[in-house]
């Protein structure tokens, strides 16, 4: 059984962590008792990546990205989550110099996806984490639960615009499921190329987390572990502005 003192102390690990550098790596036994998620819960949210649409977007001519698109509204204060309504996903080139200055419109986020009770606890532990390091208590958050697939013909590139930041106030992501893949590698780098993380996330609950204002990210490529089937990397992107 989980103790409220660990799940304070998992909070405050990461909130002293982002103060300080920026980023913070938090494995699956710690964010699942920050945030109540057991092994059971983890399994049955990942069903959802089965349904997701496949990027149109890719401006590298690349398939093997799919993805769906949605933003919250979450009030710390309250605890009140709230689903906006759907609508394009933009970055300014500035942010993102291969995607970015163009409204990309993508399938909304499932019921299923929504209802979740995952979905609440993990976006409100998140919340109140990032409360702590600034004092903000309203946040706006888009959420993208992203699948990279690999195959021989077509290797995954989780982060094909390379290392960037994405013009919020804190960075995600989320390790939902890997199967069958080598590579994915996470790195944060200061913006002088200080390198402060360098993981690999690999089970159901891992999290990186990062100031999106100070810091930089990237993924390197995934490739079919087993060279004769394909493999996909699941991850679910929260990114976190204040309002």
């Amino acid at each position: 059984m989980i103790t409220e003192e660990q799940t304070h102390t998992v909070a405050q690990t990461a909130i002293e962590a982002l103060s300080d550098s920026g980023a913070h790596l938090v494995r699956h036994v710690d964010f699942s008792s920050l945030t109540g998620v057991s092994a059971d819960d983890w399994a049955r949210f990942a069903a959802n990546w089965e349904s997701l649409r496949r990027d149109p977007y890719m401006t590298d001519g690349g398939t093997y990205r799919h993805r769906r698109y949605g933003q919250f509204d979450i009030d710390v204060t309250t605890g009140d989550l709230t689903q906006l309504p759907h609508g394009p996903y933009r970055q300014e080139a500035d942010v993102n110099k291969l995607h970015g200055g163009v409204d990309r419109v993508y399938e909304p986020l499932t019921d299923s996806f929504v209802a979740d009770p995952v979905l609440r606890k993990v976006l409100l532990g998140l919340a109140e984490v990032f409360s702590g390091v600034d004092g903000t208590k309203k946040w706006n958050v888009k959420v993208t639960p992203i699948r990279t697939t690999a195959t021989t013909d077509q290797a995954g590139e989780p982060t094909p615009e390379g290392r960037h930041r994405d013009g919020v106030t804190f960075i995600t992501s989320l390790m939902i499921r890997r199967t069958n893949v080598t590579g994915g590698e996470s790195t944060v780098h200061t913006d002088d190329g200080e390198q402060l993380v360098t993981t690999t996330l690999s089970e159901p609950g891992d999290i990186l987390l990062g100031d999106d204002r100070r810091t930089l990210h990237a993924v390197t490529t995934v490739r079919p572990e087993n060279t004769g089937e394909p493999g996909h990397r699941d991850v679910l992107i929260m990114a976190y502005a204040a309002r």
